[in-house]
């Protein structure tokens, strides 16, 4: 295990694309998904962050799930109201530029992550989207190996189920 070490501030740039995906699976919806990590660094640069023996990653991810998790309590308690919902709306994402097929995988997979129960979604996000070893993932999450494999496993299954595969 590594040593406790003060977060890099100016290394956090380097973190931003694997954390925006995801966020993108957590929440299911792109504009979602950047104001999730927007948040996540907001709270992360508010004050100096020591890490205890992981990398700065499974801390970030860490941080963008409890963020989305304090995020989805807050929603529940708010009044909803009614007319058309932005995840109705289709719009394009221009990250995606020329690469048509990567969008259209992640306009259908993306949301699939979103509706999985919360144990395996964190599961999947972590080693699929974020591409966290399983071991680094099992620390991220504070959970045991096995448990983690078995949760990626039901994970892609119900992916795939959800996708028709």
């Amino acid at each position: 295990m590594s040593p406790d070490h003060e977060l890099d501030p100016g290394s956090l740039g380097d973190h931003v694309d694997r954390l925006y995906r995801a966020a993108w699976a957590l929440c299911g919806a792109r504009e979602d998904a950047e104001d999730l990590v927007q948040e996540t660094y907001a709270r992360v640069l508010r004050r100096p962050r020591i890490v205890h023996g992981e990398d700065d990653l499974g801390y970030l991810l860490r941080v963008l799930r409890n963020t989305f998790v304090s995020q989805r309590r807050a929603a529940a308690r708010r009044p909803r109201p009614a007319g058309v919902a932005p995840d109705e709306l289709e719009l394009s994402d221009p990250r995606a530029g020329g690469r048509p097929a990567e969008a259209a995988a992640a306009r259908e997979v993306y949301p699939a992550i979103a509706a999985l129960p919360d144990d395996y979604r964190d599961a999947i996000v972590a080693v699929d989207v974020v591409g966290l070893s399983y071991a680094e993932a099992a620390r991220a999450l504070r959970i045991p190996d096995g448990t983690l494999t078995s949760r990626v496993h039901r994970a892609r299954a119900q992916v795939a189920r959800a996708l028709g595969g």
